[in-house]
């Protein structure tokens, strides 16, 4: 893809940040990180800056730099099943160009994809520099897992890479991993070099309708049996209830058959209602949403203990949501889509029971709070929260980026 030769110009964004910066070259961006490093300014790293306001509250953000002008595929070594990209390629973008080749990146699209994509699923750097993964972690694990090169600008200006362009690199500091689910509150990510897989085309979806505690054991059977699905989910609706919906693909379809045959058999067993379903895209469809839900979580649990929380009071009570929880990896999401705004402390008290079940929840989005109360923290403090703010230190001594959003540190440190 061709870089824009226009002159640098910002626009005006949402006001999560003051202005959206976008430098149309490695020597335009590296200036301006430079001054803004000189005089002490804030700024925030962003891609097209469409989930800005996901996430803590960004304090004194200052401008967003983004990397949407930079936008290549730099290198697609299809043998080899890798591909170099510049940060800010669209999602959707990436996914067309492997698929022109036969292959696919296995990482879930960011809950608020459109249907026809189109650059709602972010960029290429935004998703890694978020770091969550949802279903296909079943069988592809995370974005981190993909990851086998990294390119990033720290706040001073100076550009600096990790890893390389070929899977057996295992050379020096795993900089990639630390990079990956940083908020921005490190570098500016603005290249990334990713292990692909070629595309099964033989594919079928299954739903299997029932109560959490009769899918509990067919989920429990696909899980530590021999089948090999590409991701299994439990999903809740208000009109529809709940259901286990799995994907399986294959390199033909005779043994996509055989492997749904024996999961319905065994659904049958239980006396579960099961439901195939045609899949034309490697990818799950995206959940399209007209606008931001009043809240949104990110869930991660032990997967045996999703049960557990689907058959709490404390989930029960909430009404008008939507669930999307990887049965096989216990990570997922969770969203109000009708009713009035569930209250703050609903969600603190289920953020107490996913804690006491060994998880943990992250608030993306929530409503403003009224004056006389606080907003819920995006994320708790970790255990391990002076080491973190021992790296931050180390990346931004002056800590510019992204002040007020470092994971795992729930209040800004100084």
């Amino acid at each position: 893809m061709a870089r824009s030769s226009r002159a640098f110009s910002p626009t005006i964004t949402e006001a999560f940040s003051e202005t959206l910066l976008q430098p149309h070259s490695e020597a335009e961006l590296s200036a301006l990180v430079r001054d803004l490093h000189s005089n002490g300014r804030p700024w925030t790293p962003a891609g097209l800056g469409s989930r800005l306001h996901w996430g803590p509250l960004l304090q004194q953000a200052g401008p967003a730099v983004s990397t949407r002008r930079f936008n290549r595929i730099i290198d697609h070594a299809v043998d080899d099943l890798t591909i170099t990209v510049e940060a800010g390629l669209p999602l959707a973008d990436l996914q067309h160009a492997l698929a022109e080749r036969h292959q696919w990146l296995p990482v879930d699209w960011p809950w608020g994809t459109a249907t026809d994509l189109g650059t709602s699923a972010g960029t290429v750097g935004g998703l890694v520099a978020r770091g969550l993964s949802g279903s296909l972690r079943q069988r592809h694990l995370g974005v981190r897992d993909q990851l086998i090169g990294i390119g990033l600008m720290r706040s001073d200006g100076v550009a600096a890479k990790a890893g390389g362009r070929v899977v057996k690199n295992v050379a020096g500091y795993d900089l990639m991993r630390l990079l990956c689910g940083s908020w921005g509150s490190l570098a500016l990510i603005t290249e990334v070099t990713l292990r692909v897989q070629p595309i099964r085309k033989a594919r079928r979806l299954l739903l299997v309708h029932g109560e959490p505690s009769g899918l509990e054991p067919l989920r429990q059977a696909v899980i530590r049996g021999g089948f090999t699905p590409e991701w299994i989910n439990w999903e809740t609706t208000p009109d529809r209830g709940c259901s286990l919906r799995l994907g399986v693909a294959s390199i033909s379809d005779a043994a996509v058959d055989a492997q749904l045959s024996q999961i319905q058999a065994l659904a049958d067993d239980l006396r579960l209602k099961t439901e195939r379903q045609a899949w034309s895209h490697p990818l799950p469809a995206p959940i399209p949403q007209a606008s931001d839900p009043a809240w949104l979580l990110r869930l991660n649990l032990p997967p045996a203990r999703c049960i557990d929380l689907l058959k709490d009071e404390t989930f029960q009570r909430l009404q008008g949501w939507s669930w999307q929880l990887a049965a096989g990896a216990g990570s997922g999401d969770a969203w109000q889509v009708q009713g009035p705004a569930t209250p703050a402390y609903a969600i603190a008290a289920l953020r107490r029971r996913v804690a006491d079940l060994g998880g943990e929840l992250t608030v993306l989005i929530q409503p403003s709070a009224p004056e006389s109360q606080e907003a819920l923290d995006a994320w708790l403090d970790a255990p391990s929260r002076p080491l973190i703010e021992a790296v931050k230190r180390q990346f931004d001594p002056r800590l510019q980026l992204a002040r007020g959003r470092l994971p795992g540190v729930a209040a800004p440190f100084s």
